[in-house]
């Protein structure tokens, strides 16, 4: 049976630790769908265009990895997608109260979900889109930190000098 996996995210921008556990989770699932979240009360800097474009540049070349967009509750489009594997990325400590919270959640509204925690390389676990934007508007590169598309966004975006 082909096991179909979600990872979801604003992925606002992309970061190579996003991108890491996206390759991880290829390795594990045979089809990996990055969705990315339409959630209008959060502020995000890109739209959700553009975080799909730069989710799909990133990856272009993982065969079994999909990009799509979702709005509303994640387990409704779980279902949407007949999947129950759901991936989630644990950086720190720190990130393991509020993901167990939304692990819980998820179960509650849809019995059969199974929370997949994947953790990135090392060199990722205190990366975060919101430190990486910040950086690139106040002018450092985010080249180490970033897929090369997402780089030119951003610097585009924030109006650095490339």
């Amino acid at each position: 049976m082909s096991q179909t996996a979600v990872y979801p995210g604003s992925f606002d921008p992309l970061t190579k630790g996003h991108l890491d556990i996206i390759q991880r989770a290829c390795r594990l699932f045979d089809h990996v769908i990055v969705a990315v979240s339409n959630n209008p009360i959060k502020k995000a800097t890109f739209s959700v265009a553009e975080r799909i474009a730069m989710v799909e540049g990133a990856v272009r070349d993982l065969p079994n990895a999909d990009v799509d967009t979702f709005a509303g509750l994640l387990v409704d489009y779980l279902k949407t997608k007949r999947s129950r594997l759901l991936i989630r990325g644990l950086r720190a400590v720190s990130d393991m109260e509020y993901e167990f919270q939304l692990a819980d959640m998820n179960r509650r509204l849809y019995r059969e979900v199974e929370t997949v925690f994947l953790m990135p390389d090392e060199q990722y676990t205190y990366l975060s889109s919101s430190i990486v934007k910040e950086v690139c508007a106040r002018g450092a590169s985010v080249d180490a930190f970033v897929p090369p598309g997402v780089a030119r966004r951003l610097r585009r975006r924030f109006a650095v000098p490339g």
